[in-house]
């Protein structure tokens, strides 16, 4: 598997968010974009799910063109998008919000999903909303899963998050790459993402500015001084 970005323009009616924005992710693998708030690092993922009905260029997934799909198109073709906040049915049990993850491709059995967040197996009949905020990230990427995507898109998974939990998930998110899904991860705190992410770009004012492998970045000395808090 193979997604393609080319040359990716997208934006909010007259305002132009995205420029021009090409980067690829395999599948296997972790790919970071990182950058400043307001750089357009959400809205790319909206851009590839169809959340954002301004936009051009090409999103290929192993040679299928999304742009010009619907929402539920581009799920259909193996894409999954766990926004920024989760964005879970609080009054629902983790069991109901997991199964309507599966609802698409009227998959049931969770066991395969319990499997990469075993804390949810404990919680199953909980209430989403009264988990921590921890859990309900692990519910909602165990929810993207339930789809079988080839490509998961997370946004901002260590938004409000206690390091040790971040730490948790993203150890996680590696044995997800593991199975062959393709992972490009939105993330505020780009020495977290660098970690565990196999390549990284960099978005900063709507356009890549810096790319390469995560031991590229984190040794670039204009990463260090602006992303990674250490000197360049």
């Amino acid at each position: 598997m193979r997604c393609q970005i080319t040359r990716l323009t997208a934006g909010y009616g007259r305002v132009e968010v995205l420029r021009g924005v090409s980067l690829e992710i395999d599948a296997g693998e972790i790919v970071a974009l990182v950058g400043p708030n307001g750089a357009g690092k959400s809205t790319l993922l909206r851009a590839i799910t169809a959340m954002i009905p301004d936009r051009s260029g090409s999103v290929l997934l192993d040679g299928q063109e999304l742009i010009g799909g619907t929402v539920e198109s581009i799920a259909d073709a193996g894409v999954a998008h766990v926004p920024e906040g989760r964005r879970l049915f609080p009054g629902l049990t983790v069991r109901d919000n997991l199964r309507l993850g599966g609802w698409r491709i009227r998959r049931k059995n969770l066991d395969e999903v319990l499997e990469f967040f075993p804390r949810l197996a404990e919680r199953l009949d909980q209430v989403a909303g009264s988990m921590s905020g921890g859990e309900q990230q692990m519910c909602a990427i165990a929810r993207g899963l339930m789809s079988r995507p080839r490509l998961l898109l997370i946004d901002e998974l260590s938004l409000g998050l206690a390091p040790v939990i971040v730490d948790e998930i993203l150890v996680r998110l590696s044995d997800v790459a593991a199975t062959g899904t393709a992972v490009l991860l939105v993330e505020q705190d780009a020495g977290a993402a660098l970690e565990i992410a196999h390549r990284g770009y960099v978005l900063e004012l709507g356009q890549i500015t810096v790319s390469g492998t995560a031991s590229q970045l984190t040794s670039n000395p204009r990463m260090q001084a602006a992303y990674l808090g250490t000197p360049g």
